[in-house]
């Protein structure tokens, strides 16, 4: 979504652009970006929130084949009357836009705002750890908490002693506010036939919202969904 991003805003024509280095420019004519908060209300000036459009743009998809109902729900749920296709963006005072990449690969930890795969190339940095996704779950004072998934290296075991190791890798490799809330050991995590891991589905056990995972049918291997439910279901977290 971000290439697409940019090609609605870029224009550089050579001479007539002045180009800033990673940005996307400023809108393409007939094109109404807006940032917003998490509530919706739009920010005036150099800001950071959730990319939106407020009105319809030239060439813009108008439905899905045969699934209306999913395309307005998709891009039109989030922000009542924009669409949102799950980007963030940051604007400057001059009003030239980056994209800063999918908001739900960033968590709001406490006011601070970090990225997941910052997280994850921390935690595989570990010489015990194979693979890592982190998620972020609801969290009455942090706002969200952070929950990664790992899994060990071949003949690495999971201890109470191993969780406390980790986590103190991380606050020391990032910083205390980075520090995981749950460690979650599995064996393997889900993944598309293509490689590409299922986060929906991870966010979802996470959180505890099982009652409807979503369309399971491109993974490589199903039953990896139904042994994370399995393991959710016994955690019990050091303390």
């Amino acid at each position: 979504m971000a290439d697409r991003n940019r090609r609605l805003y870029d224009h550089p024509a050579a001479g007539a652009t002045e180009l800033k280095a990673g940005s996307a420019t400023k809108p393409f004519f007939g094109v109404q970006p807006a940032l917003v908060d998490n509530a919706g209300t739009p920010q005036e000036g150099a800001c950071e929130g959730n990319l939106v459009m407020v009105d319809s743009w030239p060439g813009q998809a108008r439905t899905l084949f045969g699934d209306h109902a999913r395309f307005e729900q998709t891009y039109f749920s989030t922000f009542k009357g924009m669409y949102f296709s799950g980007d963030g963006a940051r604007r400057d005072e001059d009003g030239y836009y980056w994209i800063t990449g999918r908001v739900d690969d960033v968590l709001n930890v406490s006011g601070h705002r970090l990225g997941t795969a910052e997280i994850e190339s921390a935690l595989v940095a570990h010489p015990k750890i194979a693979e890592a996704a982190v998620v972020g779950i609801p969290h009455n004072i942090k706002g969200q908490a952070i929950y990664a998934y790992i899994t060990l290296n071949h003949g690495e075991e999971p201890t109470p002693e191993l969780y406390t190791e980790v986590r103190n890798w991380v606050r020391k490799e990032i910083g205390p506010i980075a520090t995981p809330d749950i460690l979650h050991w599995t064996d393997s995590l889900p993944k598309t036939r293509s490689g590409k891991i299922m986060r929906r589905i991870l966010r979802k056990i996470a959180a505890g919202d099982t009652s409807n995972l979503g369309d399971t049918s491109t993974l490589a291997d199903p039953a990896v969904v139904d042994k994370l439910l399995e393991e959710k279901q016994s955690m019990k977290v050091p303390s």
